[in-house]
């Protein structure tokens, strides 16, 4: 089990608390747009761009892989922080060994439901701690917390851990994320406060 919140920070100890969040022991749900319906038959989640093997894969094929459990803290960029969530799922890392990305990709841009993306260096997803998460707590992940899959990259404020994924574009050149794009920070640093862009 990787366990990067029980680190250098000490378990339980406030200071695994970024500036300017608050400890909860809720799970709030904040997301944009309306909660998708799930249909099994037909969804899929594709891996392409600058890669050397494409790769589609239907519902029973992802959730047949080797799965990894991470327990880590969240933090969501509106303030609020959870320590210890446990999540289930396919490494990020296990998903880039059946692409193979080129040598020249550099950027990865992850695809979900309703056009929402979001955009992060390739070396940031592949650290341990990173995985397309099925569950949490042990229970499947619901639609409203980003069933069926949801990416989750506990070193970054949560708008980078995307709800509702569907496909990985691995890049060469950087392309911004619908926040990003927004005026959110390009680097979500919770550590640095690093939650909105510098103004142009």
């Amino acid at each position: 089990m990787i366990s990067p919140g029980s680190g250098k920070r000490g378990r339980f100890s406030l200071e695994r608390i970024p500036p300017g969040q608050r400890l909860t022991t809720d799970f709030p749900v904040l997301h944009l747009g309306p909660v998708p319906a799930f249909r099994p038959e037909s969804w899929d989640f594709r891996v392409g761009g600058a890669v050397a093997k494409p790769v589609v894969l239907g519902w029973p094929e992802l959730s047949r892989l080797p799965m990894v459990t991470v327990t880590a803290d969240f933090h969501c960029v509106t303030g609020w922080s959870r320590l210890d969530l446990t999540w289930e799922g396919v490494a990020f890392s296990a998903i880039a060994s059946l692409a193979q990305p080129r040598p020249e990709a550099r950027s990865v841009l992850i695809h979900c439901e309703y056009g929402y993306t979001t955009n992060l260096p390739l070396e940031n997803l592949m650290q341990p701690d990173v995985l397309f998460a099925l569950r949490v707590e042990g229970e499947p992940l619901t639609a409203e917390h980003g069933g069926p899959v949801r990416l989750v990259v506990p070193q970054k404020y949560a708008y980078k851990s995307a709800k509702w994924v569907r496909g990985v574009e691995f890049r060469e050149a950087e392309v911004l994320g619908y926040w990003e794009a927004r005026g959110y920070s390009n680097t979500a640093d919770p550590w640095t406060e690093d939650r909105y862009a510098p103004a142009r």
